[in-house]
């Protein structure tokens, strides 16, 4: 590959902007490939990418050709866009890329605002998956719901909103039901939507949005996983979704809220199931939830130097996500002793997090994250000391990872945790998966 990556990152000087116009001109320029494409839409604070992957997989099992967006990514570039179980190949991606960066620049030849660089990597997405005549394509919002470049797509199959909790205060609002009116900007028309978010305050901002748009609204949020056993290899429940009896769903990914996820995903698949859009037996439909998986989502990994041990890696990079974190690492690894390696980006909500995340572990390592808003690993440690837990400061992820692994073998520790930013986490288990013997549960 040349230097395409490098090209699309030269569009982040124009920062992160929400707003359709910029898109809506590019994607002219390029022909509205989105308009041809069946798209499932899918919003939320936490939960929307492992909801994606539920319905990638499940339609790719089907035997739909299918394609899904994804943000951001966790070790290569190419996992942001991603047909029938293959990343954009460096080709593709150096061929459209350069399409599209070239009408961005006619864009700004002729006195137009410039895209930003999320705009131009969705831009690319289209293009690629009307290209490959995808039969659906599943697409993650990046920020928001409203602004955000993927709502250009006019007409989905069906929307969804997986959880509204805070994060990104600074751009979708300082309470749940402004950041829930956010997140429903995604509503269209007449479009089915599927809602699981527990607030009310939000759910009535929702439901009001899907009301102005004649919506039908599906409120899954107090389905019940039944029979739930989450373990280290995953999760089983079963659930009465839409009308339909789903018995002993075996999942893959790990923990209660995956349960809630992948009730999400399938009410969605029963709605298009329902309207006779697509055709699925019982067993494609099984085969699909288990084969998703999300790297870097509370991925529990083998240590091959000794198979009792295990490292967890898990992007939780906000208080809800970390909330969610510890009731997974407290059903999974009750009673075992945790080493935590820790980063977080400096403009989170750090204090309430480690509320949560001081309680996981008795050692702490701390990492800087290779982003600008990173905030500093001896501060990160300070703010630990300060709360009475042993933490020790490190310079770089490679430093970090060599330190907990030797803790982790020659220690008392059962399991090393490595949580924090999704940018940390893909620099982690690229380190892991060079250097280090490993296997994925």
């Amino acid at each position: 590959m040349t230097n395409i990556i490098a090209r699309i990152g030269a569009y982040n000087k124009f920062g992160s902007k929400l707003g359709l116009s910029r898109m809506e001109g590019l994607l002219a320029r390029l022909g509205n490939p989105q308009d041809g494409l069946k798209v499932l839409h899918v919003a939320g604070t936490n939960g929307k990418g492992s909801v994606s992957k539920y319905l990638y997989e499940v339609l790719r099992a089907a035997g739909y050709s299918t394609g899904v967006y994804i943000s951001p990514f966790i070790e290569v570039f190419n996992e942001r866009m991603q047909m029938d179980g293959a990343n954009i190949s460096d080709e593709a991606l150096e061929r459209i890329g350069d399409r599209v960066i070239r009408a961005a620049e006619e864009m700004v030849a002729a006195g137009e605002e410039s895209p930003t660089e999320f705009e131009v990597v969705t831009a690319i997405a289209f293009v690629w998956f009307a290209e490959q005549q995808a039969d659906f394509v599943v697409l993650e919002v990046g920020l928001g719901g409203r602004g955000d470049s993927t709502n250009v797509v006019s007409d989905p199959l069906v929307c969804m909103i997986t959880s509204i909790g805070w994060d990104h205060m600074d751009r979708l609002g300082n309470t749940l039901g402004k950041i829930a009116a956010e997140k429903a900007g995604i509503i269209k028309d007449g479009v089915p939507v599927v809602m699981n978010v527990a607030d009310p305050e939000a759910k009535a901002v929702i439901a009001e949005v899907a009301g102005a748009h004649h919506a039908p609204l599906y409120d899954v949020s107090a389905v019940q996983a039944e029979g739930l056993a989450v373990t280290a290899e995953g999760t089983v429940f079963s659930a009465e979704v839409l009308g339909h009896r789903f018995e002993n769903v075996h999942l893959t990914m790990r923990g209660e809220h995956q349960a809630r996820n992948a009730v999400t995903a399938l009410a969605a698949i029963e709605i298009l199931r329902q309207k006779s859009i697509i055709k699925l037996d019982e067993y494609a439909l099984m085969d699909g939830m288990k084969k998703a998986v999300q790297p870097g989502r509370f991925e529990v990994l083998k240590d091959g130097r000794d198979p009792a041990k295990r490292f967890v890696l898990d992007g939780a990079h906000n208080t809800d996500g970390v909330r969610t974190l510890s009731r997974a690492m407290n059903q999974i690894f009750a009673g075992k002793r945790v080493l935590v390696t820790l980063g977080i980006l400096a403009d989170k909500a750090v204090d309430e997090m480690l509320d949560e995340l001081e309680l996981l572990g008795e050692r702490f390592l701390t990492v800087p994250v290779s982003n600008p808003r990173t905030m500093e690993a001896a501060q990160l440690a300070d703010k630990l000391a300060a709360r009475g837990k042993d933490a020790t400061a490190c310079r770089t992820p490679e430093e970090a990872v060599t330190l907990a692994a030797e803790m982790l073998e020659n220690g008392p520790y059962d399991v090393c945790l490595f949580a924090g930013s999704l940018y940390l986490i893909g620099e982690i288990r690229s380190i892991l998966r060079h250097g280090y013997l490993w296997e994925t549960i």
